[in-house]
């Protein structure tokens, strides 16, 4: 199992992915807002959504985890 990790501190903005979703490496699951930018959040690894742990409108702090991969 791998996890795509949030790389800057902000609120989730919106998640583009749903449990049971194929990701290919380089895909977006989730856009971060900071600072009135909005940041996509790139799956590192290819996989199937196991696990969403955050929503929209959740504050996250680098490195937490915003999604798993089986």
């Amino acid at each position: 199992m791998s996890a795509v990790e949030a790389h800057i501190t902000g609120t989730v903005w919106k998640i583009e992915c749903a449990v049971g979703d194929e990701i290919e490496e380089g895909d977006t699951v989730a856009i971060l807002e900071s600072m009135k930018m909005e940041m996509p959040v790139e799956a590192e690894d290819s996989g199937k959504v196991a696990k969403i742990c955050c929503e929209v409108g959740q504050s996250v702090n680098e490195g937490d985890t915003l999604v798993e991969l089986d």
